[in-house]
């Protein structure tokens, strides 16, 4: 065991020995630097909302209105339960057509966007239609991510949370659009995270298989990497980034678990491109198959926006539970009286 610990170090240390090697070598990563004078450039300035609007529709769309910004996503989904190691379930893939309008107010940008997830084979990395379940060793149907729409304003404040249909209600009061920016060199870096607890769209007396929990426990990390050089060009109508994405959720619900203690997360590398050809051809070639309608992005502003799950609900049906094996229930909380009354 000591003999592969210092290993793994002595290899890890190499590793970062010729990323700084390549770093010095390419002059594009230098000292962390927070401080408003770094933020400052000759055509954006990230210390103002302004600057952020602006930069931030540029990263997430084309502020020339006419074109597609493509983004995309790879990676794995894990599976946690308390005492046991944490498993590789399936792989991941995503691919998402965005949109900029003008707001209404005009100053801003409403981005308009389909996205489409799909789940894949560790190994393969074919997409699945059916996948077995190691936990419940039962085989099950698989059921991809296929948001359309799920839009974002972007102004010089911060957008509400998304409100899923009305099931999220939680509004803070309105800030400055000041993103998390750090300048290192050549590199401008960017943190985003949402921490959301809203009711669920799948409440578990009707989804006892599908569902653990009455509300929904989510978080989700960006990590975007981004050339300054770019994000300063005042003639780019677009700034492409690459980084990560990362989210913790409850178990999916087409993974039948339950109230079974435990959550899903992904852990993904991601980026954002102006054209189809720098996309994972397997990904591009799956959807114009079988969804092509998400290799486009919308045209117009639609209600209401839904994740996955709100999605889940809409088009599917509950598990039926299986004879002789009742599903336990979790307990549930005391709902607010609003949430009661609208799930009647």
């Amino acid at each position: 065991m000591f003999e592969r610990r210092e290993l793994l170090m002595a290899s890890a240390a190499l590793a970062a020995g010729v990323g700084l090697v390549r770093a010095g070598a390419a002059g594009a990563v230098g000292r962390p630097d927070r401080s408003p004078a770094a933020l400052k450039g000759p055509f954006l300035d990230l210390t103002t909302p302004r600057g952020n609007m602006e930069a931030w529709a540029r990263l997430l769309g084309n502020t020339d209105m006419k074109s597609t910004k493509y983004g995309w996503a790879r990676g794995i989904v894990q599976g946690v339960r308390p005492g046991e190691a944490v498993r590789d379930l399936v792989g991941f893939t995503m691919l998402s057509c965005a949109r900029l309008l003008p707001h209404e107010s005009g100053v801003g940008y409403r981005k308009v966007l389909r996205e489409i997830g799909l789940y894949t084979d560790l190994e393969s990395g074919e997409v699945l239609e059916e996948w077995t379940n190691p936990y419940l060793g039962e085989r099950v149907k698989v059921v991809h991510i296929m948001n359309d729409p799920f839009n974002h304003t972007i102004t010089e404040f911060r957008p509400p949370p998304p409100s899923y249909g009305g099931l999220n209600r939680a509004v803070p009061p309105p800030r400055p659009l000041l993103l998390d920016w750090t300048r290192h060199g050549d590199r401008l870096h960017l943190m985003t995270h949402i921490n959301l607890f809203y009711p669920s769209a799948l409440p578990p007396a009707k989804w006892p298989r599908e569902s653990a929990h009455p509300f929904v426990q989510v978080t989700e990390v960006f990590l975007y990497q981004i050339e300054w050089p770019e994000m300063q060009d005042r003639r780019r109508t677009s700034v492409t980034y690459h980084g990560t994405w990362s989210r913790t959720t409850p178990w999916l619900p087409w993974m039948l678990m339950g109230p079974t203690p435990g959550h899903c997360q992904y852990h993904t590398f991601m980026g954002a491109v102006d054209s189809l050809d720098q996309i994972d051809r397997r990904t591009v070639d799956w959807v114009a198959r079988h969804a092509p309608k998400f290799l486009e992005a919308p045209d117009r502003w639609e209600e209401p926006s839904l994740s996955s799950l709100e999605w889940y609900a809409r088009t599917q049906r509950p598990a039926p539970v299986p004879a002789g094996a009742p599903i336990p229930r979790a307990p549930d909380p005391e709902l607010p009286a609003w949430f009661r009354q609208a799930q009647g």
